[in-house]
């Protein structure tokens, strides 16, 4: 993991299932892909993906809606859109608190 920035990268990612699997550096980084791939298919199709011990992503429909732009106060009409949400498991829930 890249410590500087804190942040989990695709090549951190391949780099973890090189060193735990075994596959080649190329491998690793196809099966990376190929994961976040169907992920990112079934997530555009409406599924839900749900990742045991980990989490849960899906997607939900937001409807039209009025908001207000804070500098003018005027109300623009917000659009119907898809919006993705998470929602992290128990299990994770209770690694990252204890992890304090």
């Amino acid at each position: 993991m890249n410590t500087e920035t804190a942040t989990v990268t695709r090549a951190d990612l391949s780099q973890a299932v090189y060193e735990e699997v075994g596959l080649s550096r190329n491998e690793s980084a196809e099966l990376v892909e190929m994961v976040l791939e169907e992920m990112c298919g079934a997530l555009e199709r409406g599924e839900v993906v749900k990742i045991s011990s980990f989490g849960t992503f899906s997607v939900r429909q937001k409807a039209q809606r009025i908001g207000r732009n804070p500098k003018t106060g005027e109300e623009v009409p917000i659009l119907p859109r898809r919006v993705l949400s998470f929602r992290a498991s128990n299990t994770l829930k209770e690694r990252v608190d204890s992890s304090n």
